[in-house]
């Protein structure tokens, strides 16, 4: 069989469907195949932060995630640190990943906590739901080749029939082991298996309430037997539970599984263990995204230990940021150097995540002191210095803003300025909205219900501030309307808005980073694409 598409997208989970929703909004067409049937019980990533929903909330289903969210959107998102589920507390970080869901000046969307299989499957329907998104499972990707304007790959079906797929673009956001990251020929560089664990998902009726700890999202682990973590999951009672020490690339027998959960938790119900698979961290980032019609995204171009919960929202935002991009392409409007610039702007976010990603893990790896659980005035000693330098290490990991939504793009497609003072330092804590031309445009609430990123379009905005010269918006529109790219230009009213921006015009891209600034209009938006604007068509 043969058959054409624009973008072929190999993978189905979180990066390969924000690829295909970004394109199919767009109005272009997206194959998506899987070689897996998605789901499962033993998602790796919970947490859904801020930056990933307002994404969703652009896409028109931030409500749909939150209305299953197996607790309630209330539910505490917790960490507590203890000796064990049985013990004694350690440290306790309350509204961990800006979960909480009261409305916050900074961003539209609270984080969520929830299993990735959920957010999979509210994407699912997303992506399934619009016109030229065609979403096949049980079909592997083999090999492709490529000439000037096109891909064209082989797909095997399950019944070992072969598609030959002709499109302008593929994508590999097919993990781990991406068969497209070999196919290009990049390599991951840094280092692999840290550290291997177990993860166990069981079944455990009175657990919640088997414990004095409270409600948690997670209760970390730290006594004589090492380092453990094991939190509620989802409705009926799952919980998951990841001890170290696992063989990797296997499973655990399920008595063995349930044995080690009661050693560890101190706790003894009837657990039910449903599945108890490993996994292994590792530092790793591909040398290279791309070979010209062929890129990565998500895992397949980088991984790093779960601590800070970046990894699968890192795997959105590369969906997100080449779906808009190749759709602008194919649109006519993009240029080559748009497609180019997904590699320049986000692989220098990949590292920034991952140093963070590494440091937080640091903390986990060194031992707790030998007398942590006893009951002796040794062991009140040691369990108060270990819980001081938990409180003093680890908020890093739990209040992530400032890595979330405060890193900035650098490429030629941004129009960067002199600096207007000195730069402000990096906090991976602490996000300080910025306009600054590569930083995430900052928000505001223009009433109780509406955000001002939901007035941005899904093309480029201009916002207009204040007293902004008509001039300059109407030279805009003409660059605009001369290129055939989508611009939209809104007046919002807000007092803050003007000190938030610091000009009267503002260049917002389609994924609500700030491209341009200033007073009066030169040719911004054609830079923003890729061009060199010389004020004809």
């Amino acid at each position: 069989m043969e058959m054409e598409s624009d973008v072929l997208i190999v993978g189905a989970g979180p990066a390969g469907l924000a690829t295909a929703i970004e394109l199919g909004i767009r109005g272009i067409r997206a194959l998506v195949v899987e070689r897996n049937e998605r789901g499962g019980m033993a998602p790796r990533a919970k947490t859904t932060n801020v930056r990933t929903r307002t994404h969703l909330r652009r896409w028109g289903i931030a409500d749909q995630l939150a209305a299953k969210a197996p607790f309630g959107i209330h539910y505490p998102n917790n960490m507590v640190f203890v000796t064990r589920l049985s013990g004694h507390e350690l440290a306790r970080f309350a509204n961990a990943f800006n979960a909480s869901p009261e409305r916050d000046p900074r961003y539209p969307e609270h984080g969520q906590w929830i299993p990735q299989y959920t957010l999979e499957k509210v994407m699912l329907e997303k992506a399934r739901n619009l016109h030229g998104v065609d979403i096949r499972f049980g079909h592997t990707f083999l090999t492709a080749t490529q000439d000037a304007d096109h891909v064209t790959a082989d797909i095997r079906d399950t019944d070992g029939g072969i598609t030959t797929v002709r499109c302008r673009y593929l994508v590999g956001a097919d993990g781990a082991r991406s068969g497209v990251r070999d196919l290009i020929g990049a390599r991951m560089e840094g280092r692999h298996g840290l550290s291997h664990h177990y993860n166990i998902i069981f079944r455990a009726p009175g657990m919640a309430q088997a414990h004095a700890h409270g409600p948690a999202a997670i209760y970390w682990q730290i006594g004589k037997d090492g380092f453990s973590a094991v939190g509620p999951m989802d409705a009926g009672d799952l919980w998951f539970f990841m001890p170290g020490g696992a063989k990797p690339g296997q499973s655990l027998p399920k008595e063995e599984a349930a044995t080690l959960i009661r050693e560890r938790t101190g706790i003894n119900l009837p657990f039910e263990v449903l599945s108890a698979d490993s996994w292994t961290a590792s530092e790793l980032l591909a040398d290279r995204y791309a070979d010209r019609r062929i890129l990565l995204a998500g895992d397949a171009c980088h991984l790093h230990p779960p601590a800070g919960g970046y990894g699968m929202n890192m795997g959105i935002g590369d969906g997100v940021d080449l779906g808009w991009k190749i759709a602008a392409t194919l649109q006519g409007w993009g240029s080559d150097a748009l497609v180019a610039s997904y590699e320049t702007e986000r692989r220098p976010i990949h590292k920034a995540v991952i140093r963070e990603a590494m440091a937080n893990y640091a903390i986990y790896v060194t031992p707790p002191p030998p007398e942590i659980e006893d009951e002796t005035p040794d062991g009140d000693v040691a369990r108060a210095k270990t819980g001081a330098g938990i409180q003093a290490s680890k908020a890093r990991e739990f209040s992530t803003l400032g890595a979330v939504l405060g890193l900035r793009y650098a490429s030629p497609l941004i129009s960067m300025e002199p600096e207007r003072g000195p730069e402000l330092a990096h906090d991976s804590q602490v996000y300080q909205p910025s306009a600054r031309p590569g930083c995430l445009a900052p928000h505001v609430w223009l009433d109780e219900q509406l955000s001002l990123y939901d007035q941005f379009s899904s093309g480029f905005t201009l916002l207009v501030i204040g007293d902004a010269d008509d001039g300059a918006v109407t030279a805009a529109q003409r660059e605009a309307q001369a290129l055939s790219v989508p611009l939209s230009a809104i007046r919002p009213q807000h007092p803050d808005l003007a000190a938030l921006y610091g000009a009267p015009l503002v260049l917002i891209r389609p994924d609500q980073h700030v491209a341009w600034r200033g007073t009066e209009w030169s040719g911004a938006l054609a830079r923003a694409i890729g061009r060199r604007w010389t004020g004809d068509a």
